[in-house]
C-alpha cells in the first residue's frame, strides 16, 4: 500500500505517492534522483545521509517516507552548485578536506546546520556538530579547519 506525502526538498515543492516503510534516502535519490545525499551504513552510524529536515540535521537513513509529509528538507544540492559555491564547499576544496568526497555532503551538511545557529563556533562546537559524520580519510583536522573559515566568510 502505498500513501501520498508532500513535502518540500531544497524550495521545491513534492506530491509524491510512497511505500510508508521506505526511507527518506531512497526517495532523495530513487524518486528524486538527488544523488548527493550518499548511502554508506544504512544504519545511522555514519551520517554520510544526513540531510536537514526542518533545518535540524539527521540520517536520511533512519526517516520513513511516512514522518516527511509537510516537511521542508534541505539536501547537499539545495546549498550550492558547481558555479556558486556555499562558502563551506569552497572552504572544504580550499583547505584540503575532500579526499575521497564520500563522507563530505554529509558532513557539509551537519556544518551548514551548525552555523545557521551558531555564526562563529569554536572547535569543540564543530566536534560536537560534526560527531555523527565518520570520514576514514582525512582525519577531521582539516574539516574542522574548512568549517572556522567558512564561518568566518559567512560572517562578512
Amino acid at each position: 500500500m502505498q500513501i501520498e506525502v508532500r513535502f518540500k526538498v531544497n524550495q521545491k515543492e513534492y506530491r509524491i505517492k510512497v511505500d510508508p516503510l521506505k526511507t527518506l534516502l531512497d526517495v532523495l535519490r530513487k524518486d528524486l534522483h538527488l544523488t548527493g545525499t550518499k548511502e554508506g551504513c544504512g544504519k545511522g552510524e555514519c551520517g554520510a545521509c544526513t540531510v536537514l529536515l526542518n533545518g535540524e540535521p539527521v540520517n536520511s537513513c533512519l526517516v520513513p517516507a511516512s514522518q516527511i509529509n509537510g516537511v521542508e528538507i534541505l539536501t547537499i544540492e539545495g546549498i550550492g552548485d558547481e558555479k556558486h559555491l556555499h562558502p563551506i564547499q569552497k572552504a572544504f576544496i580550499e583547505e584540503g578536506a575532500v579526499q575521497c568526497g564520500f563522507c563530505t555532503p554529509g558532513i557539509i551538511m551537519s556544518a551548514y546546520a551548525l552555523l545557521k545557529k551558531k555564526r562563529l563556533p569554536g572547535k569543540d562546537d564543530i566536534k560536537e556538530a560534526i560527531a555523527g559524520n565518520l570520514c576514514r580519510c582525512t582525519g577531521y583536522s582539516k574539516i574542522i579547519k574548512a568549517i572556522q573559515k567558512a564561518a568566518k566568510v559567512i560572517m562578512r
